[in-house]
């Protein structure tokens, strides 16, 4: 009798585990399909982006059904035109800047004043009195390319240094700061 009751206590246990696994299952590979496709998190490494990003926080970025625009803050693979030496602390393999110049536009600073199309830029995101930092000459953006900036313009490494960011390396466009300063933040853009 007691070898009777040793494999139904089994098949019991079985049919308790068997869903709980699967369903677990399940849950990675959605996770999995959502990081890999639709949305994933980053670390922002860097003062670039201040004060819109900082060091440290944790941001959402949506990686399908996007739309890139002037304004737009992206997380791009490392672009083709940078080395490394280039700019001090920067060994990301993903980076996160503001596009400032589009496909076919022309760009240029005149002082502070970034130039587009021959108009002044309005940037509200940037604090009053930034200097720009290394100037912009004068170039038209080529097709399929950005030109991005960070926020902190002065310490800032950016299309300034490196050139253009081809539309093919851009992993997504920021959405969401989850957490900043060690504590749980939601700011969207």
């Amino acid at each position: 009798m007691d070898d009777d009751a040793k494999p139904r206590g089994t098949a019991r246990v079985r049919r308790r585990v068997l869903p709980w696994v699967g369903i677990l299952g399940v849950a990675v590979g959605i996770a999995i399909l959502l990081r890999l496709f639709v949305v994933q998190t980053f670390f922002v490494p860097s003062g670039s982006m201040y004060p819109t990003l900082q060091p440290g926080d944790r941001i959402l970025v949506q990686k399908i059904g996007f739309t890139v625009g002037e304004g737009s803050i992206i997380v791009f693979r490392t672009p083709p035109g940078y080395r490394p030496g280039d700019c001090a602390g920067t060994a990301e393999n993903d980076l996160v800047k503001r596009v400032i110049g589009l496909p076919g536009e022309t760009i240029w600073s005149r002082g502070n004043t970034v130039m587009i199309d021959g108009k002044a830029l309005p940037e509200p995101y940037l604090r009053k009195g930034l200097p720009l930092g290394a100037p912009i000459r004068r170039q038209t953006v080529p097709a399929g390319d950005y030109f991005v900036m960070g926020d902190n313009r002065p310490v800032s490494c950016d299309s300034r240094v490196w050139g253009y960011v081809p539309e093919a390396d851009v992993v997504g466009t920021v959405f969401l700061v989850i957490w900043r300063h060690g504590h749980p933040v939601f700011e969207t853009f």
